[in-house]
């Protein structure tokens, strides 16, 4: 009697830890589903391309959610939309459906690049040959280079002046060298470029709206494996992952004329959210009613947040301001997570540059990256001119890094090429004697916005420092470098991952938890016998 007691004990244990476990999984499919829903009633099936623009609401409906304090509560526990997305289970695209991308890291690219460009006819060739090795080799791009070069190189070295020897990369190669010497220097220098891609790859994904998007290196071959859950629009992400990573440097706006415009946009922001509340009351009442309560929990957050800085009329009302104090002493303003994407949409509008003072006439506004500890984002004003293109590209960086300054805290070292440095020597000392920063901004977010303390800086070479953690300063490192990757990435294959095979696979899972579970039974009623039986009903 004892052991059947025990036996039972343990049934109930596993069976409360499992629905413990599952809830979450029925809560973040509750979640989802109501972002489906409210993505319906914003758009209509007659608008042109409505796939995608439902797509975009039903991520724009999720950023708002994940800004909560709470999405589930158990009495004893309360947790964020993050933290109920990691607990429940990832259905992934066997079971989901999705698309599944398979991208290629020109390595080719890199190695001319690294070469600047190199028109020595040794490398050329070798570059070529390589490709021709690849057709019918297992090895790696860079490995059947090394083979390729080796074959026809004669008396030419890889630390040739004309090939790996050049200012470029002067602190790590050079002339006299030999090939096994520059070798393992260039399979750093590759590795280092494919990462700066995958992370430039997986800040994109991020944004993309998925839920449980998985991204990862395929060995060393420069391969990248991507699969989005639930998307649909295969061209959007293709055009998403192929595009160029855009690394730009851009002066910060200091106006004074600022704080004006941003008063009329809240307050023309403020207009237009009661507008759409009370055309919204009707088509929502169908939406789980848990919505209320995250609505209010939204308004609460707004409405606790100060916004001293801000010289926002006291009449107001504060629960519904859409700006509040920067978080960075660069930025203008910051804004709650769940209403980026309506300020960047109105900060677009010939309504907001309707507004815009003379002297801001070109002024381009743009987000810094989200910190998840924080429900708050920073919004930037850049100086931008007529063809809005920035005065230096990140096309001229060399090489970056993370390194630690005099204080041993994280830093980062940032070289240029010749053009780069005499145009930086230009943005920094004008950011030095006006007292402003300079904005580093990667597919137009702003990741750091440092100003300048020691005059105009030359010869190309620039320390950043900040109060970077240790990953933040790594992160900014493959920010920068992606700027001057010359790699492109190319989709070498990209499926559609339907519903059948999701349910499919569902229905074989099914089968076999059901065979395997009979077996169980039988075997403990065998095996044990009557004892098997009361085991058996307690399973």
């Amino acid at each position: 009697m004892q052991n059947k007691g025990l036996v039972k004990l343990f049934a109930l244990l596993f069976g409360l830890v499992s629905i413990y476990q599952l809830s979450f999984t029925f809560k973040a499919n509750q979640i989802e589903e109501a972002a489906k829903q409210f993505a319906v009633s914003k758009i209509s099936e007659s608008e042109d391309d409505y796939d995608t623009k439902r797509d975009l609401e039903e991520a724009r409906y999720l950023d708002s959610i994940s800004a909560l304090d709470q999405v589930y509560n158990l009495g004893i526990a309360k947790f964020k939309y993050a933290e109920v997305k990691d607990k429940a289970m990832n259905l992934g695209l066997d079971l989901k459906g999705g698309i599944n991308v398979i991208l290629q890291i020109s390595v080719k690219d890199i190695l001319s690049g690294l070469a600047n460009d190199s028109k020595d006819p040794v490398f050329r060739k070798a570059l070529t040959d390589a490709e021709e090795l690849q057709k019918n080799s297992q090895n790696t791009y860079l490995d059947d280079f090394f083979v390729a070069f080796d074959a026809i190189k004669g008396e030419t070295k890889l630390a040739s002046p004309d090939i790996f020897a050049n200012r470029t990369l002067s602190e790590e190669i050079t002339f006299n060298m030999t090939d096994e010497e520059v070798k393992p220097i260039l399979k750093r220098k590759i590795d280092e470029s494919i990462v700066s891609a995958f992370e430039v790859l997986r800040k994109r994904i991020d944004k993309f709206g998925v839920t449980q998007p998985n991204i990862q290196r395929l060995g060393n071959s420069g391969r990248i494996l991507v699969e989005l859950p639930g998307a649909k629009d295969v061209n959007r992400v293709k055009n998403l992952l192929q595009s160029t990573a855009q690394l730009e440097f851009w002066d910060v706006e200091v106006s004074q004329n600022l704080g004006a415009f941003i008063n009329s946009v809240n307050e023309a922001l403020i207009a237009q959210s009661k507008s759409d509340d009370t055309q919204d009351e009707t088509s929502e009442e169908g939406i789980d009613d848990t919505e209320d309560s995250e609505d209010s929990q939204i308004d609460a957050l707004l409405g606790e947040t100060d916004i001293d800085t801000l010289d926002v009329d006291a009449d107001a009302d504060i629960a519904k301001n859409f700006f509040f104090s920067p978080l960075d002493a660069s930025a203008i303003v910051s804004v709650n997570k769940i209403d980026v994407e309506v300020v960047k949409e109105y900060l677009n509008s010939d309504a907001a540059k309707a507004l815009l003072p003379a002297d801001l006439k070109y002024t381009k506004f743009a987000f810094g990256i989200e910190d998840e500890n924080n429900d708050f984002v920073n919004l930037y004003a850049l100086k931008g001119n007529r063809d809005n293109k920035p005065e230096l590209s990140g096309a001229v960086i060399t090489d970056a890094r993370q390194i630690y300054d005099e204080f041993s805290k994280p830093a980062v070292s940032m070289d240029m090429n010749l053009k780069g440095a005499k145009i930086w020597e230009e943005i920094t000392g004008r950011a030095f004697n006006q007292q402003t920063q300079i904005a580093i901004v990667l597919d137009d977010i702003v990741y750091s916005a440092p100003g300048v303390t020691t005059g105009p800086i030359s010869g190309g070479s620039s320390r950043i420092t900040g109060n970077y953690s240790l990953n933040e300063a790594q992160d900014l490192a493959n920010v920068l470098r992606a700027g001057k990757l010359p790699a492109s990435a190319d989709i070498v294959q990209a499926d559609e991952v339907g519903p059948s095979l999701g349910q499919e696979a569902i229905d074989t899972g099914k089968k076999s938890f059901v065979i395997a579970l009979i077996l169980v039974l039988i075997w403990m009623l065998f095996y044990y016998g009557r004892a098997g039986i009361f085991s058996d009903i307690a399973l």
